[in-house]
């Protein structure tokens, strides 16, 4: 009996010193990131967020926030002839591409909150829109009537009324209204465009780039000017030290 009382008292000593022990603080980890001109480091709760959540939020917020597609620009007529030529092989890179940043999008593991899953399906539809109008416009060049079938023709239908209609001067019209309002270059260019014999040609080429502008302002979200995104990145850390290059 004597035996069992003492074992009792141990056992009943251990549990109340268990519960006046001080609760192990969750360990630091030092994480280190690039931003904008900055070499950052920080310190996360490794009970509270896990490297590779980190890593997939980081990847969306900067890595992956651009355009995954090359550059497409078409002003004069020679660059033209090639993307005509080339359409097929452009198509298939389009493609490439396209596959690329899905599945690199597909495979992050991001922090659980609905900031960064609203971000992450922002992301994703972004993607499919923009590998759409980039079909349209490669397939556009060549045909332009391809283009009455566009999602983007009631957002952008001025632009594309006008590549694809049977009255040359209603192109014209929209064209020279087009130059008018944005056109970056001389008036002399301008006109001797309007009198080239490749006159439709340079017509297309500036109303298909007003019409990729069109397009992708109707679903690109609006640039982050507070920084919201990149300062909710940074709350995940307790302790940040920025290294940056002097302006």
């Amino acid at each position: 009996m004597k035996k069992l009382f003492t074992g009792l008292s141990l056992a009943l000593s251990m549990m109340m010193a268990a519960q006046k022990a001080p609760a192990k603080k969750s360990p630091l980890v030092l994480y280190s990131y690039e931003t904008f001109g900055c070499d950052v480091k920080g310190y996360f709760d490794s009970a509270k967020y896990k490297k590779e959540e980190i890593d997939g939020t980081y990847q969306l917020v900067y890595s992956l926030s651009g355009s995954p597609f090359s550059s497409l620009t078409v002003f004069n007529t020679v660059k033209l002839d090639k993307v005509r030529s080339n359409r097929a092989q452009l198509l298939q890179q389009a493609e490439k591409e396209y596959q690329q940043r899905k599945g690199e999008l597909n495979a992050l593991k991001l922090i659980d909150r609905p900031l960064w899953k609203k971000q992450y399906a922002e992301a994703v539809q972004v993607l499919e829109n923009e590998y759409q109008l980039r079909k349209e416009i490669l397939m556009g060049y060549s045909d332009p009537q391809s283009l009455r079938k566009s999602i983007f023709y009631n957002t952008c239908k001025e632009y594309i009324d006008a590549m694809t209609t049977k009255d040359p001067q209603q192109m014209y019209s929209v064209w020279k209204g087009l130059s008018e309002r944005n056109y970056s270059g001389t008036k002399e260019v301008f006109t001797a465009q309007w009198n080239d014999q490749r006159k439709d040609d340079y017509a297309l080429m500036d109303l298909m780039n007003a019409f990729r502008n069109c397009a992708s302002n109707s679903f690109r979200p609006k640039a982050d000017e507070n920084g919201t995104l990149l300062k909710a990145f940074d709350e995940v850390f307790i302790k940040l030290k920025r290294d940056c290059d002097q302006p």
